[in-house]
Parts: C-alpha cells; sequence; structure tokens
C-alpha cells in the first residue's frame, strides 16, 4: 500500500514512542537577531545534535544553516510574520507560499493565527488557503493558534485555547500547537477535545525548575509533544537543555495521544 509524501514526513515528525520536540527559532523575523551569526551556527548544531526532532524557521534562513545539521533534524518553515514595532503585531500575515518553501528544502509549514484579534478573519483565510497547498504539495502543517486580541479580552482560557484547537482542526493543519496553561485537568480536556496531535508552547522564559515541571505537566495531561523557543535557545547550554527537557518528555509520555490515522495514500 503506498504512502504519500505527507504521511512519510508526518511519520518522521510524530513517532509512535516518542513526543515530539520542536524549537522553534522563528523569533528572528518578530523580535529581532537573539545571536550573532556564528552563535546562531552553534545553536543550531547544538539541538540538531542533542535530540529535537525539529526546527522552526523562516524560508530565506534555510540557506545559511550549518550543513551538519541537514540530516539530523527536520525543518519547519514558518510562513507568517509581523515585528513588534508593528502598529499591531498581532496581525500575522503571509510571507511564504507552500510550494516555494518546498522548493528551498522545507519538511513542513508553520504558520500563526491570533484568535480575536482584528485580522483574525485575514489569518484564518491564510490558514485555509495554506492547508490546501499543503495538501497538494505533501508537506505537514503545523497551525501556532493563540487567543490574543480584543476578541478573546476577559473571556475564560481554557474556552478560548479549546476554540483554537478546534479551528486548526477543521480548516485543515495536521498538528496545532496551543497555549496550555491551567489545571492538569483543564490541559487534558482541551487535548482530549482535538483530533489532531498537540504540541504545547513554551512560553516565555522562566526558571529551569519551572520550565522542567511545566513540561512535565503537560505530558501528563496527554500532550503528543513541545514547541519551545526561548527557554532552549537562550539557555546557557543549549545542547544540555535539549537532553534534559527531552528526559523528562519521554518519561512522562504515554504513548501516541490521539492516535494520528492517515487514509492510504492521503
Amino acid at each position: 500500500m503506498s504512502r504519500s509524501g505527507k504521511s512519510l514526513r508526518l511519520e518522521r515528525l510524530l513517532k509512535d514512542q516518542s513526543p515530539t520536540f520542536i524549537v522553534p527559532l522563528d523569533h528572528t523575523v518578530s523580535d529581532g537577531p537573539f545571536a550573532d551569526a556564528k552563535s546562531y551556527d552553534r545553536i543550531v548544531s547544538a539541538i540538531a545534535d542533542n535530540g529535537a526532532d525539529a526546527l522552526v524557521v523562516h524560508k530565506g534562513r534555510l540557506a545559511h544553516l550549518p550543513k551538519s545539521a541537514y540530516g539530523k533534524i527536520a525543518f519547519m518553515v514558518h510562513i507568517s510574520a509581523s515585528t513588534r514595532y508593528a502598529p499591531d503585531p498581532d496581525y500575522k500575515y503571509a510571507v511564504a507560499d507552500v510550494e516555494d518553501c518546498l522548493r528551498r528544502g522545507a519538511d513542513a509549514i508553520s504558520l500563526h493565527v491570533n484568535l480575536g484579534s482584528e485580522t483574525e478573519d485575514q489569518q484564518l483565510r491564510v490558514l485555509a488557503e495554506t492547508a490546501d497547498a499543503c495538501e497538494k504539495y505533501g508537506l505537514p502543517l503545523l497551525a501556532m493558534m493563540y487567543p490574543r486580541g480584543p476578541g478573546v479580552k476577559n473571556k475564560p482560557l481554557a474556552e478560548a485555547v479549546k476554540h483554537c484547537a478546534a479551528l486548526a482542526v477543521d480548516l485543515g493543519a495536521d498538528i496545532v500547537k496551543l497555549p496550555l496553561a491551567g489545571t492538569g485537568a483543564d490541559m487534558r480536556e482541551i487535548v482530549e477535545s482535538c483530533p489532531i496531535p498537540v504540541v504545547t508552547a513554551g512560553g516565555s522564559q522562566v526558571t529551569d525548575v519551572e520550565f522542567n515541571q511545566f513540561v512535565g505537566d503537560v505530558m501528563k495531561a496527554g500532550a503528543r509533544g513541545l514547541a519551545a523557543g526561548r527557554n532552549v535557545f537562550m539557555a546557557a547550554d543549549p545542547g544540555a537543555k535539549v537532553r534534559d527537557v527531552r528526559r523528562i518528555m519521554q518519561t512522562n509520555f504515554g504513548g501516541v495521544r490521539p492516535q494520528l490515522t492517515l487514509a492510504a495514500g492521503a
């Protein structure tokens, strides 16, 4: 029975007996550089060499990554952008298309949607159109879904995050990144409402003790994995941080949740 390129790429990202560990490095567009060029390469190599499954970068960065990282880690290309200097930083707009990212060497596509923002309609349209293109070109799609903006002000967080998960499913994403928070029961309810794999956002930089506790809690709540940037690339030793986090994830991982199912040839 033949399998499509998309299903094969998803299997490499979502291994049956191991949680998925993604490290976003797309912050260079939104916040500016966090390291000089040589230090950036060292960070990428440390992440690739020590157990992470994928990096999230922008399209132009693919041509400037250390060659040694290729073959060790998957590269997700983030097609959304905004900067901290924008009048509305919550407006995430497309800066790449799927076919071009595939030509450049992408293993998967990533985009960002802010539920409740003033440009929510445009962001959701981009999500739907990108899902169609990913289906056409055989690339998995990670939807980073956040409740941010005036529309979600004073709304219950767990309810908004659950809605984010539903939007990712209904508009065609393969994996959804969500800001899981609250009690273990709250997080489990969100995860169990979602038929596609949920990876939790790593959040802002905190102490090692706080972050390790958070990682254990979200894995116990059923998350399929973790997408953490600042708490990894800003660590004093990113390689050691990746190993430590991988150990905590594996210890608290209960197997494939939810089960990933793809129709033959899908």
